[in-house]
């Protein structure tokens, strides 16, 4: 698998690992994919995150978040936006997901932050991922 869309990678490793019920998911470190973790943590998508550094290349071990039924909190994450072809929107048409259930992340110039905190701080931006 060729990696010229490591964030495409992460989203499809963490589907992956959601739908297999898996409790952990490690996959390579990068800020980008550090700032997504966050975001899927404070929205309580996954219970945890933790950067284990490498001599190499440090990866990020992602620790899932399921319902006491077995549910996971993650029904569905997409890539948005791809190398092939970005996808940029203003504040004012940030994509809503599932009426507000679910979020676009987007990353702005002041960082990645969820669609509805880019709207609220009118802020445009890359819509990197939706996750529901």
């Amino acid at each position: 698998m060729s990696m010229s869309d490591p964030i495409a990678d992460m989203l499809t490793r963490i589907r992956n690992a959601a739908m297999a019920h898996k409790a952990t998911v490690v996959i390579p470190a990068s800020k980008l994919k550090k700032a997504i973790a966050l975001l899927l943590q404070k929205h309580r998508f996954i219970k945890k995150f933790v950067i284990i550094e490498d001599d190499k290349q440090d990866v990020i071990k992602i620790l899932l978040n399921y319902s006491e039924e077995g549910e996971s909190a993650i029904r569905g994450i997409e890539r948005v936006s791809k190398p092939g072809r970005r996808v940029y929107t203003s504040s004012d048409s940030m994509p809503r997901i599932l009426n507000g259930l679910g979020f676009a992340f987007v990353s702005t110039s002041q960082g990645v932050m969820t669609g509805h905190d880019a709207r609220k701080s009118n802020m445009g931006g890359e819509v990197i991922c939706k996750v529901w």
